[in-house]
């Protein structure tokens, strides 16, 4: 059995090229660009990726649907640039594409904040389904939080160790990452015609932080925990006050 791995990227030269080692185990590795404006193509082709481009931005389901398109192994690993495969995941995931029982595997993530391991918040745990045999599983058409849908899922698996996710090594990243899937998912529901109000931004904020500050015991992260659970409030909120800004405009 053979493993393609494929990634999207957009402005990743931070982060690729430690990517594409951790993956160096695959058969096959796809790096889809959606127009970067820095070396991303030029570090994935120089690590001997294969390298197609995709400038049109239709969301993150349709982006990743078209780089499966490219996949030619029996099985295929969707990771993102901000992840990293540590040697033991990588001697599981080779373990389990020989094996005739399951057809989708999910995995752990484990995520970084500014140098910190998150251990609670609802971060952790976070299980993600990445792993899946070419043509049981493709992804959703959500323009953010797309999720893997398809017939494999009925036979799932589970990896144990976990994934590694840098995805915010400055609050910089979290603030440009708040901002494209706040104006995606009010775009999202915004033409499936949901409408809300500021009072309804307002009690999701204080929700999102009771829920993951409390009940998720983010109190436990010390400073770092309470910065997390603050932002996530944030993007509770700002993700309906886009909403609430795009239904007052169309009036």
């Amino acid at each position: 059995m053979n493993l393609s791995v494929i990634i999207i990227t957009h402005n990743e030269s931070g982060n690729i090229q430690e990517c594409l080692e951790s993956v160096s185990f695959a058969q096959e590795c796809i790096v889809l660009d959606g127009g970067s404006t820095d070396d991303t193509v030029k570090r994935a082709s120089e690590m001997r990726a294969k390298v197609m481009t995709s400038p049109t931005w239709q969301g993150f389901g349709h982006q990743k649907n078209l780089a499966l398109s490219y996949a030619q192994s029996d099985w295929v690993l969707s990771i993102d640039a901000d992840e990293r495969i540590p040697p033991a995941l990588a001697k599981e995931i080779q373990a389990a594409i020989k094996q005739d029982h399951f057809d989708v595997f999910d995995v752990p993530r484990k995520t970084n904040f500014c140098g910190t391991w998150i251990n609670h918040c609802g971060w952790t745990p976070d299980t993600v389904a990445r792993l899946f045999r070419l043509g049981k599983a493709e992804f959703s058409l959500d323009k953010v939080h797309e999720r893997l849908v398809g017939p494999g899922l009925q036979r799932l698996g589970h990896l144990r160790t976990p994934l590694l996710h840098y995805s915010y090594p400055t609050p910089l990243h979290y603030w440009k990452k708040l901002q494209t899937y706040s104006q995606a998912w009010a775009e999202q529901q915004f033409a499936k015609g949901r409408q809300t109000t500021m009072s309804r931004a307002f009690f999701a904020a204080c929700f999102a932080f009771c829920k993951s500050y409390v009940f998720r015991l983010g109190f436990l992260d010390g400073a770092m925990g309470f910065a997390v659970c603050t932002m996530q409030a944030q993007a509770a909120f700002g993700k309906y006050f886009t909403l609430y800004y795009m239904n007052q405009n169309n009036r």
